[in-house]
């Protein structure tokens, strides 16, 4: 009876034995992007803090877009922080220290990126004014889509360039414009995608200022940094890094 009930056990110890555990590398990488998203979000928060207080005050944001526009020029340095602390993420795993990579990142991404935010806010400014004159003209229904789709592509184009100032710290800015030009069309699916995740974030910032930018932007950013990496790798890579 022994040895039938030892032979019936067998198979289960060994289909047991072969199932994965978690071990200490799996629960530091889980550590390691949690402790990156909640730094992200309270540093995001720090360096936009204007921008933060002020949707907290004012009751009607949409109506005061100029005003909030114009405060919106300090995003771009805070996200090129962000995403060389998701860089640093995925290069260090678990020892990643979110607070000096994005401090890092912001110190030495802050001119470039700076330069994309302020000549994005003056487009999106030219083409918020227009789409508002154009209301109550008689091509609207022709004119607001087209300034609309400029107004998104603005937005892409800034997004992934500032990604690239992270990738490529060498590359110019005038050649870092036009190749996250290039990838916010050619991937225009990626594209699309991360006009969605903006839109979260901004409709979270928007309705509930504080939680909104305490708990959204990181995990989301995350995704739009994914998909520009991805775009900016493959396009940099040769014919002999293909399989």
């Amino acid at each position: 009876m022994r040895t039938v009930r030892e032979q019936a056990a067998a198979p289960r110890r060994g289909l047991a034995s072969r199932i994965p555990s978690p071990g200490f590398d799996t629960f530091g990488s889980i550590f390691g992007f949690v402790y990156t998203f909640l730094a992200g979000n309270v540093l995001l928060a720090a360096a936009n803090a204007p921008l933060v207080l002020c949707l907290a005050l004012v009751a009607d944001p949409i109506a005061a877009w100029p005003f909030f526009l114009a405060l919106s020029a300090t995003v771009p340095p805070s996200l090129a922080g962000l995403f060389a602390a998701f860089q640093a993420l995925n290069d260090d795993g678990a020892a990643v220290k979110p607070v000096a990579s994005f401090l890092r990142g912001y110190r030495h991404g802050f001119r470039r990126s700076a330069l994309l935010g302020l000549a994005a806010v003056a487009v999106l400014l030219f083409l918020g004014v227009d789409l508002a004159i154009v209301q109550s003209m008689p091509g609207t229904a022709l004119l607001v889509p087209v300034i609309s789709v400029a107004a998104a592509l603005t937005v892409a184009v800034a997004v992934m360039a500032i990604a690239g100032v992270v990738l490529l710290p060498a590359a110019g800015l005038k050649g870092l414009a036009k190749a996250a030009l290039y990838l916010s069309v050619q991937r225009w699916y990626l594209s699309l995608a991360m006009l969605a995740l903006l839109g979260i974030i901004a409709a979270a910032a928007l309705l509930q200022p504080v939680l909104g930018v305490a708990l959204a932007p990181a995990p989301l950013l995350f995704v739009v940094w994914s998909n520009s990496a991805y775009a900016f790798s493959a396009a940099l890579r040769t014919p002999q890094d293909t399989p």
